[in-house]
């Protein structure tokens, strides 16, 4: 039991570190790049951290079995350089044993990515949805960045201003350019001192301008006629935006489970194909992180990172395979998991009584053709 708890603890705490590492790293450059699209007035600045709420259990789901193996990798790879693992074989503890123990680990940990796959994650890639449109459809000054030149919801204008106040959401000191429809060549220039935006129930977007000048001509000519306003308003957005079509990653695993598409079929196995990943993981990860004291704990890092690529990268492509109907569905991406097994039981079983007589036998049938 001390040897059981102790395989765990030390594997949980590497697993648990890389995840967190892992994690900050993909946050980080998520936040980057919606803080991008919050600079360029894509999505409101106060959406930001809703989006990247929404992106964690998404990114959780997906770095929950490398963190896992790299975990095993690291841990194991630790103990076999300090000769920790030596003495435990010396005393009895067979590579089964600590497969047996990552086993129970893994079983646990693949309940809760299956929790994050099957329900939580769907769930989030709904609300992200939701966000998006309510980023495309969010009126008024939230989408208004002082300083800047931007183009209009109906990109028939171009506005800048020059400030907003806080306290009263006005914008100060506004310039609009805005060219017919009908004629390219003629070209409205509005400056106003101040104004607000509204929006109106079905989406649009009203600017409403007041102490102002507005000069009306055609480009390339000089007589321009100038006409001084109170109040001036313009329709800058015209409606809300169209639903947004849903991918099959925001239907719930009950709705994907009586769907017969094809799309519907690769995604719900593609949700339980990353928690059921973790068990194969194991068979792979245990052999691999035994090393040579010289090599160090890194020393099979990389074949190791390139098998687990090469695992998942399978897994996709029988995904995309599966979605085009390029594949049976009855094949669908159990033949991926069916072919780890394999691989995995040759290397659990290498140093085994089945894998000694499978090796002799091998070399029995070579001798038997050379003579």
């Amino acid at each position: 039991m001390i040897i059981f708890r102790y395989l765990l603890k030390e594997t949980f705490k590497s697993q648990l570190a890389i995840f967190f590492i892992l994690m900050a790293i993909f946050i980080t450059l998520r936040f980057v790049r919606v803080l991008g699209d919050a600079t360029d007035g894509e999505i409101p600045a106060d959406l930001v951290l809703g989006f990247l709420a929404l992106y964690s259990p998404i990114l959780a789901s997906l770095i929950l079995p490398i963190s896992f193996f790299l975990g095993i990798m690291i841990a194991h790879g630790r103990l076999f350089v300090d000769s920790e693992m030596t003495v435990l074989r010396a005393c009895g503890v067979s590579e089964w044993y600590v497969t047996r123990v990552m086993l129970i680990l893994s079983m646990l940990l693949a309940l809760v990515t299956a929790t994050i796959t099957m329900y939580i994650a769907p769930l989030a890639v709904e609300s992200e949805y939701q966000l998006k449109e309510k980023a495309g459809a969010e009126s008024g000054i939230s989408a208004v960045i002082p300083g800047r030149f931007q183009q209009t919801g109906n990109a028939n204008a171009v506005i800048f201003v020059h400030e907003i106040e806080t306290e009263n959401q006005q914008l100060v000191k506004i310039f609009l350019s805005e060219r017919e429809k009908q004629n390219n060549k003629l070209i409205r220039i509005i400056y106003a001192e101040n104004g607000t935006i509204n929006a109106l129930p079905d989406g649009s977007q009203i600017l409403t301008l007041r102490s102002g000048k507005q000069y009306n001509g055609e480009i390339g000519q000089r007589n321009y006629q100038v006409i001084d306003f109170a109040v001036y308003r313009i329709q800058i957005g015209e409606r809300l935006p169209d639903e947004m079509r849903r991918k099959v990653a925001a239907l719930s695993t009950l709705e994907l489970w009586g769907d017969p598409s094809f799309e519907a079929i690769a995604e719900l196995q593609w949700r339980i194909a990353i928690p059921l990943s973790l068990p194969f993981l194991v068979l792979l990860a245990v052999p691999l992180s035994s090393v040579n004291p010289r090599q160090g704990r890194f020393g099979k890092l990389l074949p190791a990172i390139m098998m687990y690529l090469g695992y998942f990268l399978l897994l996709m492509a029988a995904k995309r395979a599966l979605e085009d109907g390029k594949i049976p569905v009855s094949l669908g991406l159990w033949w991926v998991h069916g072919l780890i097994l394999i691989i995995g039981f040759m290397l659990i079983s290498r140093q085994r009584a089945v894998g000694v007589k499978v090796r002799k036998l091998f070399q029995r049938n070579k001798g038997a053709k050379h003579v």
